[in-house]
């Protein structure tokens, strides 16, 4: 199989899941997959995205390796939105290795302060600083911070955001302010 060819060919749940299925658990097949996904073009890389993310929900061990050209690919200037959605979904479901952990925590900070993120991606990076605060305590402080001000009131944030803030908030153990308990 071409494989870029067959990325291009259609975009869609069962194309990817067809592709993701070819790749199954082979290590050569998944990193061509691997090698459109960190240096084709954009919409390669944007659909590479989404099956990187089914082959990782099917074979999770083949992400380890890989794992930090991931995270890295995120950083990059105007990759497509799909990058680091699926990419923080697997690292969401994934145990961050020691090493990825203050350049995960920094990239999921990051992308909470930026107010042009995408919600899902916001969302994701919640889950993971959940994650990294349970084995870091000394960063609760500083997420709770970056909550409030990412986000601000609950009543003008989106349900998905508004949902996972307001668990996380009960989870790092501050109380809420009256304005944010008045939602419902």
């Amino acid at each position: 199989m071409n494989l870029q060819n067959e990325i291009l060919k259609e975009h869609s749940k069962p194309h990817t899941l067809k592709i993701a299925r070819w790749v199954g658990s082979d290590k050569k097949r998944f990193a061509q997959l691997m090698e459109l996904f960190l240096h084709g073009e954009y919409r390669v890389t944007q659909r590479a995205a989404w099956i990187v993310c089914h082959c990782a929900d099917l074979h999770p061990e083949l992400i380890k390796p890989w794992l930090k050209r991931m995270i890295e690919k995120t950083k990059e200037l105007g990759v497509h939105d799909a990058v680091p959605r699926n990419v923080l979904r697997i690292v969401s479901r994934t145990e961050i290795p020691a090493k990825l952990l203050g350049t995960v925590t920094t990239l999921c900070f990051d992308l909470l302060s930026i107010p042009a993120s995408p919600i899902a991606v916001k969302a994701y990076a919640m889950t993971i600083l959940q994650k990294v605060v349970r084995r870091e305590p000394d960063l609760k402080n500083e997420l709770y911070a970056v909550i409030e001000s990412a986000f601000g009131r609950l009543p003008h944030m989106r349900p998905a955001l508004k949902v996972r803030s307001r668990e996380m908030m009960k989870e790092l153990g501050k109380k809420r302010d009256e304005k944010m308990v008045s939602t419902s």
